[in-house]
């Protein structure tokens, strides 16, 4: 039976998520990926808004200082749990496309699930170790100068102690994500955020514990994830384990998955360098535009997060439809989907930009701050639109395993943006500093673009050849 000609889904949650993402009109499918990942991103977005306000409540600038001082230690975090998450996912979903014509190819799943998950936490107790034991040189790092390296000290020491649960919870999101289930992710980050800013009343208000207290709340509001992810795959799914058993570290598994991981892997790398060269140029500056430059980027997240929603919402679609080697589909899918992240991200743009002043004045009170924090906030919403289109580029090529696309589209943003953000600092002092972020931003979508073109042809004699991984091969050994 063709796709047109499937109105309803199956019963069933399993059949339901395969349904979504095999037959159903693509608009259908979009809505489906989507909004939930949309919802379940903006309401963490809104969440970090009211833990900036939470903290802010307590009328101590350098608190909100070290938390923007301590993000890149979240974006050390997601890319642990990415490298495994991201890759495992985007495989997964290849392999149930493929076994529309290929039983066999869903054997693998388990492997690849449990080695992702496993991975993840090992990867994770790793890096949170050898974290802790040179926890003072990272906070110096960090930027942290005077009264902001105390309590920046005691958030990054709480966050690197829950490295191995925070990459677990990551990388079972896209897991779960693999196989269409949407619904149940928003459930999870959702509800997750609910107890997060529970913890939050708890530790930072009721036992002031401060910036630690921020740090266990988001920790344990992770392993509350971790736990409703993980007994969701145990009891729905059909094809993916996390039992220790089934960790594998065999090359049909390891290469496909850390292929498109370390692209992902080498993205959070940079956007760590970019963070901490922000931060200490910035620091440079005072404490008002370092505090200023952190609620401008939780209020840009709003609409980002929204937009986020839409690429990652749509990366298991398209990995389905290149494993079953549907070019129809997907070509489909990416058109649709580029239109609706062009119409949010001009429209929340503009939301945004006209009640700048309002939101901002709920968070910061001074004039001199708030004026500093309208023009990051300019910037960030122009980054934001390149970015969106960035990301929708990235999410095909993470779907179709080009590694080697993704990777140069990483190195690109990391090898511009320095010299762009030490230029603009000496050229134009913050201003440059502000602006350095969009310019990359946007040198990055250029570059995306061009690798798009040149891999068209590639992936659609990847469908033809009904055989995606010996595709990816050969165009490997081409481009070396």
């Amino acid at each position: 039976m063709s796709a047109t000609t499937i109105q309803e889904p199956p019963a069933g949650d399993i059949g339901r998520n395969r349904w979504f993402l095999s037959h159903a009109p693509i608009v259908r499918s979009l809505i489906h990926l989507c909004v939930p990942m949309a919802a379940a991103m903006i309401v963490g977005a809104i969440y970090n808004l009211i833990n900036a306000g939470v903290v802010g409540s307590l009328h101590i600038t350098v608190f909100l200082a070290a938390i923007t001082l301590g993000s890149p230690i979240l974006g050390l975090v997601m890319a642990i749990g990415n490298v495994f998450g991201v890759g495992g996912g985007a495989l997964i979903s290849r392999l149930l496309g493929a076994a529309e014509h290929d039983p066999g190819a869903a054997r693998n799943i388990k492997g690849v699930s449990a080695f992702s998950f496993w991975g993840a936490i090992l990867a994770g107790a790793a890096i949170g170790a050898a974290g802790l034991l040179m926890l003072d040189p990272i906070v110096s790092l960090l930027g942290a100068q005077g009264e902001a390296v105390a309590p920046t000290r005691a958030f990054v020491g709480v966050l690197l102690a829950f490295v191995p649960v925070l990459a677990a919870a990551v990388c079972l999101e896209q897991l779960v994500r693999a196989e269409g289930a949407a619904r149940q992710v928003m459930i999870g980050l959702i509800g997750s955020t609910i107890m997060n800013l529970l913890f939050d009343i708890v530790f930072i208000l009721m036992l002031h514990w401060g910036v630690a207290g921020a740090a266990l709340a988001t920790g344990l509001a992770n392993l509350v994830l971790v736990l409703y992810f993980a007994f969701w795959l145990t009891r729905n799914s059909a094809h993916a384990s996390l039992a220790p058993r089934w960790f594998t570290i065999a090359a049909s598994v390891m290469k496909p998955v850390l292929g498109v991981g370390v692209s992902t892997l080498l993205q959070s790398a940079f956007l760590i360098v970019t963070a901490l060269v922000l931060n200490n140029l910035a620091a440079g500056y005072g404490d008002g535009p370092l505090a200023a430059m952190g609620v401008a980027v939780r209020i840009a997240q709003v609409p980002e997060f929204l937009l986020m929603g839409v690429t990652l919402g749509v990366l298991p679609l398209l990995a389905y439809s290149y494993g079953k080697g549907d070019s129809h589909r997907l070509s489909e899918a990416l058109r649709k989907s580029a239109a609706a992240v062009g119409g949010i991200a001009l429209l929340c743009s503009a939301v945004v930009y006209i009640f700048r002043d309002q939101v901002f004045e709920a968070f910061i009170s001074d004039p001199s701050v708030l004026a500093i924090g309208v023009v990051v906030l300019t910037a960030q919403l122009v980054a934001m639109i390149a970015n969106a289109f960035t990301g929708l580029i990235t999410s095909l090529f993470q779907a179709t395993g080009r590694a080697l696309a993704a990777t140069l589209m990483s190195v690109t943003q990391g090898v511009l943006f320095i010299p762009v953000v030490v230029l603009g600092n000496l050229w134009f002092g913050l201003t440059g500093i502000i602006w350095a972020l969009t310019v990359t931003e946007v040198a990055v979508l250029i570059t995306g673009l061009v690798l798009w073109i040149a891999s068209r042809g590639a992936i659609e004699r990847g469908m033809a050849e009904g055989s995606p991984e010996r595709a990816d091969a050969a165009l490997e050994e081409q481009a070396a």
